[in-house]
């Protein structure tokens, strides 16, 4: 992309209109499937691939919380853009987390000036390409994509999964009786101890929900590395955050 604002370049990038859902589009998944997408989007609401969300929360460093303000956008087309505003020893600190167009990078300063995470290459690129998939929960028309394949255990426990510029991943949901998603999880590419990049298991605990424009989406999560494993909670999660807006297009 050129320079400017680059989560605001993306938000503008120019997408076809969504046809609007009807279940009866569904009709072919497996129940779990079908109860999910019917909780998850109104009938008549446009197929959006778009979202720009603004949230607020929590994360981990170095075993202590400290919170954020944060504005992403997801384009499911081209990539995503994350960019938070902290405190770190009352100290502002800036930056962005992006996959865009096969690139991932991750750049943070403290007082807008000094550098204290910069990070790219091709370890980083897949690991932005499978954090951006597992946010597909939050623009659920794209999971009606062709290319998208669905599978069930029971009637809570649903698979899913995603081809996105070549990369497959593998997802599992957690459901309730209603559709609702209780927690998804996959296995990403990833490095949180600093000792390589290897897979790991990660995901999120949804402990809210909360309809924008005729998508009902998880509004309120626990997120983190080795989910599934008691290693979770002592020292997997990082992230905490609540979606104060979601828009589409």
């Amino acid at each position: 992309m050129s320079k400017g604002d680059p989560l605001d370049q993306l938000w503008c990038v120019p997408i076809e209109p969504g046809a609007p859902f009807y279940l009866e589009q569904a009709s072919e998944l497996p129940p779990a499937a079908r109860r999910y997408l019917e909780h998850t989007i109104a009938p008549g609401t446009p197929k959006m691939s778009t979202v720009r969300l603004r949230m607020h929360g929590a994360i981990r460093l170095k075993e202590v919380w400290h919170p954020f303000n944060a504005d992403e956008v997801i384009n499911w087309n081209v990539g995503f853009v994350w960019r938070a505003k902290a405190k770190l020893n009352g100290l502002p600190v800036t930056g962005f987390d992006c996959w865009i167009n096969g690139k991932g990078a991750m750049r943070w300063r403290l007082l807008g000036i000094l550098p204290i995470v910069t990070a790219s290459g091709p370890d980083m690129d897949r690991s932005a390409l499978e954090r951006m998939m597992i946010e597909a929960v939050w623009i659920p028309s794209v999971l009606l994509d062709p290319n998208v394949t669905w599978g069930e255990r029971d009637t809570t426990q649903l698979t899913s999964n995603l081809k996105l510029k070549g990369h497959h991943t593998h997802l599992e949901w957690s459901l309730n009786e209603q559709g609702r998603v209780l927690s998804i999880s996959m296995l990403r590419w990833g490095d949180p101890e600093g000792h390589g990049y290897r897979t790991i298991p990660f995901g999120g605990i949804a402990e809210k929900e909360t309809t924008f424009g005729g998508f009902t989406i998880p509004s309120k999560l626990r997120i983190g590395w080795y989910f599934g494993t008691d290693l979770f909670e002592s020292e997997g999660e990082f992230f905490r955050c609540t979606i104060d807006e979601a828009t589409y297009r």
